[in-house]
């Protein structure tokens, strides 16, 4: 049995994305090489021994939660066995990433030398992508003289759409020509002709991290996280930043106006202009 063609076929059928689909295959196939056992030889119990033995190793709740997702995806929508019904999921405690002062981005990002390198991350937080979105642009997604670009099927299959900061335009064309990259190919290309991988991505911040001496443990959603809350410092609208975000609910954008500087807030009350005697 092919796990990660019977997943893709009925993941395409569904509408899923690639990198859900992908991630589906990634941890059902995981799943069965460490039972050893065949798909129809899995019982309700092996799945719910897994997912107590993640949280014994400390995994976090969206980690255990997206192996029941694929679990039931593959065993429910592919094989139609209902092995993870009452199966309850993990419940994650949402946490907001490290967010880098504006200071200490500029001090972050002139510590990378490497174009490639520093293409990417100057990228990521200049157009506020989450690392998944920056891997997956194509050369298509730009429009350089509009100023803009869309992230196609991005988060919960949205199109987006996302600036393009002047100060990469030329720095991103120079990028394209010079590697010969058509239209539709990835505008970070990885091998095998796959676009530049996530944890790639992990690694060089960390590298870069640690090269400017920051204290602060950061992660590629920090740059986004730091995008947002920039640009709330610098006066924009939480209207505005939801857009850019791809947020849903005004509510969802409001919590990166807890993590901006206080000038966001430096609102005179009222009183203060009354002469009271």
């Amino acid at each position: 049995m092919n796990i990660s063609e019977l997943i893709q076929r009925e993941g395409l059928r569904r509408g899923l994305r690639a990198e859900t689909i992908k991630t589906y295959a990634y941890a059902v196939s995981k799943f069965l090489r460490i039972y050893n056992k065949q798909p129809h030889e899995i019982t309700k119990e092996d799945i719910e021994t897994h997912l107590i033995q993640l949280i014994k190793w400390n995994r976090s709740g969206s980690t255990i939660n997206v192996y029941l997702h694929a679990l039931r995806f593959f065993y429910e929508q592919v094989l139609g066995k209902n092995l993870t019904m009452n199966i309850p999921h993990i419940k994650v405690r949402k946490r907001l990433s490290e967010c880098l002062t504006q200071e200490e981005m500029n001090h972050f990002l002139g510590v990378l030398s490497k174009t490639k390198h520093k293409l990417i991350l100057t990228l990521t937080y200049g157009s506020g992508f989450r690392v998944s979105e920056v891997v997956n642009l194509k050369v298509k997604d730009f429009d350089f003289q509009a100023g803009y670009g869309w992230i196609r099927n991005g988060k919960r299959g949205k199109d987006c759409l996302f600036v393009i900061p002047d100060k990469l335009k030329e720095e991103l064309q120079q990028w394209i020509s010079s590697n010969n990259l058509c239209l539709e190919d990835w505008l970070f290309p990885g091998y095998n002709h796959d676009h530049y991988s996530d944890s790639s991505v992990r690694k060089i911040l960390e590298e870069a991290r640690l090269r400017a001496e920051l204290p602060k443990h950061i992660t590629p959603h920090s740059l986004h996280h730091s995008f947002a809350t920039h640009l709330l410092e610098n006066g924009y609208s939480l209207i505005e930043v939801k857009e850019l975000l791809g947020h849903s609910r005004l509510e969802t954008t409001m919590i990166y106006a807890h993590t901006a500087h206080p000038k966001l807030t430096a609102v005179k009350s009222p009183l203060d202009d009354l002469k009271i005697a």
